[in-house]
């Protein structure tokens, strides 16, 4: 069973034990037993966790993987319209694009506050011993401005 599987049925299993929970709570009530109140702490406790699991699996979406891109270390992050992703000096020149397209697949619209992303890989080129200076290897734009109810 994978992580994501299990984490779908944490809502349900937890449900299930607060409404028995809940049940065992009315007749330890109508039983006037002395521990009705640890249960009543106990049920409340077991549909708190059966809410919650339940809006993190709604927020929960695996990473999307591309074949022939390769993990890049994000280096820069404005939070608003530009992402950049360092590439080492044997980085492939075919895996730019594939690269690109799963950074930007990857991006979820509520984690931006500017409406056009640039993401960009960057590499260095060595001038001398000690100086380098940046290269733009490949760069691609995500929109998240859509015509059609899609979820990008």
């Amino acid at each position: 069973m994978s992580f994501f599987e299990l984490l779908e049925s944490f809502p349900k299993i937890f449900g299930v034990i607060g409404l028995l929970l809940f049940l065992f709570t009315l007749i330890s009530f109508f039983l006037n037993l002395s521990y009705k109140f640890r249960l009543t702490g106990a049920s409340i406790f077991a549909f708190l966790l059966s809410i919650s699991s339940w809006a993190f699996l709604q927020s929960y979406s695996e990473n999307i993987k591309i074949d022939g891109a390769l993990y890049l270390p994000i280096v820069y992050d404005n939070g608003s319209n530009l992402i950049i992703a360092k590439a080492n000096s044997d980085f492939p020149s075919e895996a730019i694009e594939p690269t690109l397209n799963q950074i930007a697949s990857n991006l979820k619209k509520g984690s931006r506050s500017g409406i056009n992303v640039k993401i960009r890989i960057r590499g260095l080129e060595k001038i001398s011993e000690d100086v380098s200076k940046p290269i733009i290897l490949g760069e691609t734009q995500k929109s998240f401005i859509s015509s059609s109810k899609t979820n990008d």
